[in-house]
């Protein structure tokens, strides 16, 4: 479900499947018929479990404090489909998406393309057409057959593997693992954060059978949390007080930074330290009022990060949860995590044909004191003596942005 699309696809007489449908194929066929615009671009593709969204923000802004133009293309979307597909850090307006949806009904896409497909294709025309100087390219779901995965990237990045997408990538973490090494193309250089270790292993295999020089956090990178956070790598950069908390959050920036390095972009210290001071992604510990954060945890290594940047952010407080996640997430898991910290539960109703009923998140919840509300009757207010996080699917939180 990508908000506005059908709008699209209704004015340019444009059919596409609404289904998930793994796989390069047709994808691969629909940018040959309008002029491979992926192969004239300077991608740099990141695929993960976590922290995809906020390592393309990092390097979307240290791109934009170096006075380099960017294409990104992510999801799912904030508000509609023109904030996936992003130029210059804006999203891309209805007039720049009708002409690229004008050239894919000129090239007879119609009825060949899943919904996702078709919004790759777009992303590309519309990175041909506006030409930036880097495209940042973030992975649908997996890697190996996102359609995503069409392009030569100038260096892949793997920021986190941890079990998610089950139903389609696999139930274990050497099975994702694969999906998400799939990124990796012949000599390209791949850039990975914290892996478990059966992840890396794999990771590393399809990096040398590729003959893709491997760098890995911890080993040729790292953050150093001192006073002054220090990032070390090929180039040494002090960084100031990050808006984006976590420890989870510094090896994001870490990995942001040595990927555009290794892509061959020169940094210089001022620059970088006026982005990290900057950036905020929207839905990662982000406070919308006075003691009321949201936060798109989804899945269980989701929520076991932000459960250690509430301890490290505000130690021994508890916090009253708002919760709505889809059915294919593993809830059960995640309620389990943040049970610790909470005060209350409040469990949420939502319209998306994936949600899970609010119903079936309190049936499982090992937490005792829980409400149910609608989307329409979340309480905003902060309880004085409580921190409230709403947490779960971005659909949600996007549905919240959208009321």
């Amino acid at each position: 479900m990508i908000p506005k699309l059908d709008e699209y696809k209704k004015q340019f007489e444009l059919k596409s499947d609404d289904a998930i449908k793994p796989g390069l194929e047709a994808v691969e066929e629909a940018l040959a018929k309008v002029g491979h615009p992926e192969k004239d671009l300077k991608i740099i593709h990141v695929a993960g479990t976590n922290g995809k969204g906020s390592t393309i923000a990092v390097m979307e802004a240290v791109l934009k404090e170096h006075g380099f133009t960017t294409g990104v293309f992510s999801s799912p979307a904030i508000v509609d489909l023109h904030d996936q597909i992003r130029l210059n850090g804006v999203p891309i307006s209805s007039e720049e998406l009708s002409v690229v949806f004008e050239e894919m009904n000129s090239a007879a896409l119609s009825g060949t393309l899943t919904d996702f497909e078709l919004l790759t294709v777009a992303a590309f025309l519309a990175f041909r057409n506006a030409a930036p100087d880097y495209i940042l390219l973030e992975t649908g779901m997996g890697g190996r057959l996102d359609s995503t995965n069409v392009a030569t990237p100038l260096v892949s990045v793997i920021t986190s593997i941890a079990l998610d997408h089950t139903g389609f990538l696999g139930n274990t973490v050497a099975k994702i693992a694969s999906h998400k090494a799939g990124i990796i193309k012949p000599g390209v250089p791949v850039v990975i954060g914290e892996l478990p270790k059966d992840a890396k292993e794999i990771v590393e295999f399809e990096a040398n059978q590729k003959g893709s020089p491997l760098v890995v956090y911890g080993q040729d990178f790292r953050m150093d949390p001192q006073e002054i956070e220090l990032f070390e790598g090929m180039q040494n950069f002090e960084l100031p007080t990050r808006r984006m908390k976590g420890p989870h959050q510094a090896i994001n920036h870490a990995v942001a930074l040595k990927a555009l390095l290794q892509a061959g972009v020169a940094l210089e210290q001022e620059n970088v330290a006026t982005a990290i001071r900057n950036v905020q992604l929207p839905f990662r510990f982000q406070e919308i009022r006075e003691g009321v954060f949201i936060d798109g945890a989804h899945n269980p290594a989701a929520a076991r990060m932000l459960v250690r940047t509430i301890e490290e952010e505000f130690p021994g407080e508890k916090v009253d949860w708002v919760v709505g996640m889809l059915k294919t997430k593993d809830y059960e898991e995640t309620l389990k995590i943040l049970a610790p910290l909470a005060n209350s539960f409040t469990f949420v109703d939502f319209p998306h044909p994936q949600a899970a009923r609010a119903e079936d998140l309190q049936a499982v919840c090992p937490f005792g004191d829980s409400t149910i509300v609608s989307l329409e009757k979340i309480d905003f207010k902060c309880n004085e003596k409580y921190k409230k996080f709403v947490v779960g699917s971005l659909y949600l939180l996007s549905g919240l942005v959208r009321q």
